[in-house]
């Protein structure tokens, strides 16, 4: 029978601290900006057409990070909201990407209203993700913040899986993703 290499079957710390060789999988925040693009533009349209809309001045507008609402009045706002939802909703992005900020008294009586666009993972949403896979008590299992993501290390398939499953049961208040996953 020959001999096995010198340090075969053992996982050495990659370059950057990572475990090399030990099935692992991101946890990311991530929006698809041009479905949110694309809602967008059909809110506005339909706000162009809808007849309880006419001529009141009720706006939308995509920035960088986030969205602007204008309307007349608050329920106006509130309607307006709704439609944008709704459109984000049928793009399959999630409502959890969005922060909504104060209502604003706006020109001329108007109302405007800035919606965030959440993107990454925070070092505080990062450290609650860390401490549910460490509650969770499965031996050999770890967890690291990379930037705006979370990686997540395990010595089986199934462990990781059920920091997955995890994951997915608690409300985190932003939308995750599971990526990259190795073997």
């Amino acid at each position: 029978m020959p001999a096995e290499p010198r340090g075969a079957g053992r996982s050495a710390a990659g370059p950057t601290g990572s475990v090399v060789g030990m099935p692992s999988f991101d946890v990311t925040s991530e929006i698809d900006f041009q479905e949110v693009r694309n809602a967008v533009d059909q809110a506005s349209r339909e706000v162009a057409t809808r007849f309880d809309f006419k001529n009141t001045g009720s706006s939308l507008e995509l920035g960088p990070h986030e969205i602007e609402l204008n309307a007349p009045t608050d329920d106006r706002l509130r309607a307006l909201t709704q439609v944008l939802e709704e459109k984000l909703v049928r793009r399959q992005v999630s409502l959890k990407a969005l922060s909504y900020g104060k209502v604003e008294e706006a020109a001329k009586g108007t109302v405007r209203q800035h919606v965030a666009l959440q993107a990454g993972i925070s070092a505080d949403h990062a450290r609650r993700i860390n401490k549910i896979v460490k509650e969770l008590n499965l031996r050999g299992v770890t967890s690291q913040s990379q930037g705006d993501q979370v990686r997540v290390f395990g010595k089986k398939r199934d462990d990781l899986q059920a920091v997955i499953a995890k994951l997915k049961a608690e409300d985190l208040g932003i939308p995750i993703q599971f990526g990259n996953f190795r073997d």
